[in-house]
This record gives structure tokens, sequence and C-alpha cells, in this order.
């Protein structure tokens, strides 16, 4: 079969062989991660601490950390470690007032007795690897510890690690991840258990193996010796440490993975800025395998094996762009009524081997993992589900940067010191606006619930469920993008810290904390309309893509199907009425192919067909079934009905992509930028007038 339904199926089933890829190692890492005979016996070695302690260099790069800064220095100094074998290293870039918080917090710890340094750099000439390289020049330890900002190292951190580096080919050794704060919203439980399975299940499987296993950034300790011999921290990523470790293992270093110590962080809690971290990761991962994999693909002292883990491993997130196009195909070829299968119980085949290496084998994971709070784990995994598939779009939007050359600031992940429920981020600094890529989020969230409707009036609404989880995903992703964007709590009562300030100042604790109060409640209430607003935006976008569908689209592929039938007609009055069923269904006039218009595509000519074939039809019914002009006739309707089909075809597609239907979407994605932009302006003129009444108080 020829058209673009075929070359669309044909993409299709590809990007479902790539991705199928993809999916099956990671149950073999998950079945490796629990068969890692090397690794079990290497963490279970009983190993005394060296009678000389060695002379450790922590080093903690910071940018902009004023709320979590003080959390992460103090959890450092209560290392259970020698003063005199231990070094500390604030590496810090800030440009805000953290800069002189931190200078505070150094001078009282050396003061205590602490060898600590403040190295403040004011170009952030390559970000944080660049921090590390400077640091590393003046550092004395022998082997460094890197914590980031949001972490807080348990006190026998450093006692435990520097044992395993007995070996003298141990390169690093990283610590599992621990949250402080994965119960306080669904989106701190779903990263929760995404990194969870990243380590219990990618780490412990690569971990003191021939496979190459990469430093997390954070919560580990580098052999300096290794960093030198690698070559030390590169600028030209925005994961150094990745592209670290790959170039340490391809030195011949190993790398150890721990689960027995976990070193908690904060997750973030705003999805601007988990957008922000993926984004950093994806477009990073894409850097390195641009780098370095052609290295590690042609050296002769790489396996086979590592070889093929280390290409899945960089080029992960090339799955993001082909699930999207996917997403966008998989409706196309349900809307041109295309063969996907031959059989009736295929489709449930279909979605039987997505349930089980999708949401049933990921589940069975998480129950092998987690057996006594696999529960939690899989309520988690529910809204991982919707997460992963939300932030597909801000993936792929880092993969084609990287792919594309594009330079792009290290952006921090913003960190507001969060760890009860009760906490609030809202009002402090470093909350992100909504991106770009929210947009494109709303354009896949509408476009997901228009292929579920597809999906039911094609006749395949066993295939419904599939669309609907990622659809629900970037509704998901979009909609906290814009409600994070703003303040969306009432506060009652003047703020603890502005009570104390008034009556130090002799004013009225009432009459000023309640101007405060009103101007953040009056913000709170513009922002919920707007909001609001913007909602139903997106829900009257969809009802009207939908009228559009039903309206256009769903006639034509009840043509396709009528002309299917005329083509297995056994008589010429079953198939005048298929006829006049299509000729009913499709315009009477125009040519949707709107770029080299052809002669095949022109419904008046069509129409003209359909007739001259109705015509033909009622004259073959006086002539004799078994005579071979009757035959002559059926065949030559029946061709007739299968070019027509042809035709359609041909048409379909560009009935989706009319230049009405582009116009229309172009002035709706207009609309909500200009509604973004509005939301962006009251957020900068009540946040103004916010600050500018609390500093008066």
């Amino acid at each position: 079969m020829y058209g673009p339904g075929a070359f669309l199926y044909t993409i299709f089933l590809m990007i479902s062989w790539v991705i199928l890829i993809y999916s099956i190692n990671f149950y073999y890492l998950a079945y490796l991660s629990r068969n890692n005979v090397r690794y079990e016996k290497k963490r279970r070695e009983k190993i005394d601490l060296p009678a000389n302690l060695p002379i450790v260099t922590i080093q903690l790069p910071l940018y902009n950390e004023k709320y979590v800064a003080r959390r992460l220095i103090d959890a450092v100094c209560q290392i259970d470690y020698p003063k005199d074998k231990l070094e500390i290293q604030v590496l810090d870039d800030s440009d805000d007032d953290t800069v002189d918080l931190i200078q505070s917090i150094v001078d009282e710890y050396r003061f205590k007795g602490f060898d600590m340094v403040h190295i403040h750099r004011v170009d952030r000439t390559g970000y944080k690897a660049g921090a590390l390289k400077a640091g590393l020049k003046i550092s004395k330890g022998e082997f460094v510890a890197i914590f980031d900002a949001d972490f807080i190292p348990p006190r026998h951190f450093l006692k435990h690690l520097i044992k395993y580096f007995n070996d003298p080919k141990m390169g690093f050794v990283q610590c599992k991840w621990g949250h402080i704060n994965e119960d306080f919203s669904t989106l701190t439980s779903a990263q929760a258990v995404s990194l969870d399975l990243h380590f219990l299940v990618e780490q412990k499987a690569k971990s003191f193996t021939h496979y190459f296993m990469n430093f997390n950034g954070t919560a580990g300790v580098w052999r300096r010796a290794c960093i030198d011999d690698a070559g030390g921290w590169h600028t030209t990523t925005l994961v150094e440490d990745m592209d670290l470790s790959y170039r340490a293992h391809m030195r011949g270093w190993r790398s150890l993975f721990l689960d027995d110590i976990v070193v908690d962080a904060e997750l973030p809690v705003q999805m601007n800025a988990t957008k922000r971290q993926q984004f950093r990761w994806a477009k990073g991962a894409m850097q390195v395998a641009l780098k370095l994999l052609a290295d590690v693909l042609i050296s002769r002292k790489v396996p086979v094996d590592t070889k093929l883990q280390s290409f899945i491993h960089m080029t992960r997130h090339i799955v993001n762009p082909l699930f999207l196009t996917q997403f966008l195909i998989f409706p196309m070829l349900l809307a041109m009524d295309f063969k996907l299968y031959t059989e009736s119980w295929a489709p449930f085949l279909v979605l039987g081997t997505y349930i089980a290496l999708g949401p049933g084998g990921y589940l069975a994971v998480i129950n092998q993992t987690w057996k006594d709070q696999w529960r939690k784990k899989a309520w988690q995994f529910l809204f991982l589900n919707f997460l992963a598939a939300g932030i597909t779009v801000n993936n792929t939007v880092a993969v084609f940067d990287a792919i594309l050359g594009k330079k792009n600031e290290f952006l921090r992940t913003p960190k507001f010191g969060v760890v009860n429920k009760n906490d609030d981020w809202r009002g402090k600094e470093y909350v992100l606006p909504f991106t770009k890529t929210t947009l494109l989020e709303i354009f896949f969230a509408v476009y997901g619930f228009v292929a579920v409707f597809i999906s039911m009036f094609s006749g395949n609404p066993v295939y419904a469920p599939m669309i609907a989880i990622p659809t629900i995903g970037f509704v998901y992703t979009a909609y906290l993008s814009i409600a994070h964007s703003s303040f969306k709590k009432k506060r009652p009562g003047a703020p603890k810290s502005i009570v104390p300030a008034i009556e130090a100042k002799g004013g009225s604790t009432v009459t000023t904390a309640t101007a405060v109060e009103k101007t953040r409640i009056s913000h709170n209430v513009n922002q919920r309309i707007v909001l609001a607003g913007v909602m139903i935006f997106i829900i009257l976008g969809g009802a009207i893509a939908y009228q559009g569908y039903i309206s256009a689209i769903y006639p034509a592929n009840m043509a396709l199907g009528y002309l299917i039938r005329a083509q297995s007609a056994q008589t010429p009055g079953q198939l005048a009425e298929y006829m006049e069923l299509t000729k009913d269904a499709l315009p009477e006039e125009g040519n949707p192919v709107w770029l080299f218009q052809t002669v095949r595509t022109d419904f008046v000519l069509i129409q003209d067909t359909l007739d001259d074939v109705i015509v033909r039809a009622d004259l073959t019914k006086s002539i004799d079934p078994h005579s071979a002009a009757y035959n002559v006739a059926m065949i030559d309707m029946h061709d007739t009905a299968d070019a027509l089909e042809s035709n359609l075809l041909e048409a379909l597609p560009y009935m989706f992509v009319s230049i009405g239907n582009m116009i229309y979407a172009s002035v709706w994605v207009l609309a909500i930028i200009v509604i973004f932009a509005a939301m962006r302006m009251v957020n900068g003129k009540a946040r103004a007038k916010y600050e500018q009444q609390f500093k008066t108080v």
C-alpha cells in the first residue's frame, strides 16, 4: 500500500522498535541490579579504616542559595572526620546577598577551627564545572567530596566511603540520594520514585562491573588522581559529572554505588524548576554523546556490551522526540482509517504489550525493589507516568538544542528550603516564570483530547487509554507550569517577620501588616481569575478543535469507510448505496490540498465520479448477473472506488493542516501568549508593590 498513510505507518513502526529497545534495556538492568554479585560482594566486604586517614577536600558549589546555604554548611561541619584532615571549599558564584551570608557562616566556622575557605567568583566561567576546577587547583586533599546546595550529608559519610578506596583503581564512589520533602506534593513524589529507580536499578546494575556508571554530580567522593588522569573537569557540556565519569572509565578507573549510605536532598517543588533540571540533564547527556560516544564505540579496550550500554545511556533522551512523533502520528492513522492490523485480536495484543512493557513491567520492578513500601511507590509511579509524558516536550527541546549545538547558560535549579508540607515557597525569591514550552504542552494537551475522540469515533476505543495517559500528562505539566508561576494560597494574617519589625519601629502592627496582606490577597485573587480564564480558554480551544474534527475530518473518515465497503459490495444496489453515503459525507466543492493542488483531490471531480458510479450501478442492475458484462462492470466500479479511496487518503492530511486550521491555531497560540504576558505583568506589578510595602514595614 502506498500513500501518506503507509509512510506514516512505517515511521510509526520504526519508532516503536527503537522505543522497545530502550524499554527492554531497563528491564535487563533491573535483572542485573538484583544479580550483581561483584557489587554485593564488594559492598559487604569488611574493610577497616586506614590507620592514617587521608586529607579530604569537600567542595560545595553554590550559586544564589541563601535559603539552603546554612543548612548545607552546618551539615558538612558535623561530619565525623578529623579537622586537621578536612578542607572545606565553599565555591560561591552568587551575585545576590547569598555572598554576604556565606561569608558570615565561613567566618563563624573558621573561628571554630575549621579549615574552610570562601572562594567567590564574579564571572561564573564554566559554571559549576568551572567552580570545581578553580577550587581543585588550590585544594590539598587526596580525595574530593562534592555536595550540591540542597544536600544534607550524614555524619558517617566520609569514614564509610573512604574505606572503599583501598582498591587503587577505585576512581569514585557514589551514594544514593534521599528526599527530605518526598511527600510534599505529587510532583515531588513523582521525582522521588524516578530518582530511586535510577539509583536502585541503573546505578546498582552497573556498579563495580565493566559497564560505565556515571557520577551523579553530588553526594560522592572522587580520588584526586582519577580526576587529573581523566583530564579534569571540562566546561563544554551541561553535565560535567557524566562527562568526567566516562573519561575516567575509559582510562581504566572503577566506580562503586552504595545504597546503604543515603544522602538526603531537597527535591524541586516548582514545576518550572523541575523542567529546568530535566532540560539540563537531557541536553547535557546528548552533548556528552556528541562529544564522547564515537571514542567509546571505536575503543578496542571497551567490551561490546559496554559500548551498547554506553550508547543507550548517552542517547536515552532521544526517546522524547520519538515519543512526541508517535503521539502526533497515531491519531492521524486512526483518522485516515488506515488498516493497522489484519486480525481482530491485534489491538488487544498491542494494548497487552503496552501494559507489560510499560506500567505493568515497572510496577513489577517496584514490587521487587520495595517489598514493604511498594504500594506507596506504586502510587507515586502513577504521577511519574503523567510527569514523564508531560515533560517530553521540554526534553525534546533540550535534545534538539544539543544536536544543533545551541549554547545555553548553566541554569541552576532553585531551592527554597522546603521540607514540610506547610512550608511555602511562592513568595520567595528564585521562583521561575513559565517557559515557552508551556505553549507546546498546551498544544499537545488539546491534540490529545481530540485524539481520544478520534480513537473512539474511528472504531478503535481500545487505543483511547494509551492516548489518554500522555494527554493527562500534558495537562498536568502545563497546569502546574502556570499555577506554580503565581501566588495561589491566601495567607491569613501578617507574616511573622513583619510584626516585630513594625513594633520595633513603633508603627501600627494591624494597619501596616493588613495593607501588605491586602496587596498579597488582591494579587492572589487576580491570579486565580487569570488562571481560570486560561483554563477556560484551553477548554474552549479543545472544544472548537473537536467541533472542527466532527464537522470536517470525521465525515471524511466515514466516507473512507463507505468506499472500502463499496469495494467489497456484491451487488450494484449495495455499491450504489455506499456511493450515495460517500457522496453525502464529502463536501460538494473545494480542494483541501492547498500546496501543489492536483485534480485527484478536487471534490467537484470526486463528486462527479461518485455520480457516474451511481448511474453505472443503476444500469448494471439490468444486466444478467451471470454474464461477463456484469462482472466487468462490477470490477470497473470496484476499481473506481479503490481509486477514490486513494484520492481521499491523499487529501485527508491536508484537511488536518488546512489554511483555516493553521490560522486558527496561530491566533489561538497568540492569544495564549498574550494571556501569559498579561499574567507576568500582573505578577511583576503586584510583586513590586508587595516588596515595596514589605520594605516600608
